[in-house]
């Protein structure tokens, strides 16, 4: 597989750590994650945004390990936020999590599934 990140130079710069689009050549394989809750895998909510954060992506790098993937494999993800105020933080703990790993990246603020949620996340990845 090769990953071509793309940022045009006609076009806006990207907001933060992110690519504007990928071109992905030469897969074989397509994985769909759902969007990941911000529980460990004892079913335990942590208290605080970091803490759900990182859940969060140790769910999808769980599901991408079952699946014989890796952080590196992901090329579009979907961040839903409880609040704006948490948009730095998420990018820091997605950037660590990920060994600075970009990708298409939509982020949308919205209501939560479940009471104490602070985000949700769903993402594609291709090998």
């Amino acid at each position: 597989m090769t990953i071509q990140r793309i940022n045009a130079s006609d076009g806006a710069t990207p907001f933060g750590a992110y690519a504007q689009a990928l071109e992905v050549a030469n897969t074989s394989r397509r994985v769909y994650v759902s969007g990941q809750a911000p529980v460990t895998p004892d079913g335990h909510l942590p208290d605080t945004f970091k803490g759900q954060a990182e859940a969060v992506w140790d769910n999808i790098l769980a599901q991408l390990r079952a699946a014989g993937m890796e952080a590196e494999n992901i090329v579009k993800a979907t961040t839903y936020l409880a609040d704006r105020q948490y948009r730095d933080e998420n990018r820091d703990v997605r950037m660590a999590k990920l060994n600075g790993h970009t990708f298409a990246l939509t982020v949308v603020l919205a209501g939560m599934f479940e009471e104490g949620w602070l985000l949700e996340i769903d993402a594609i990845a291709e090998k």
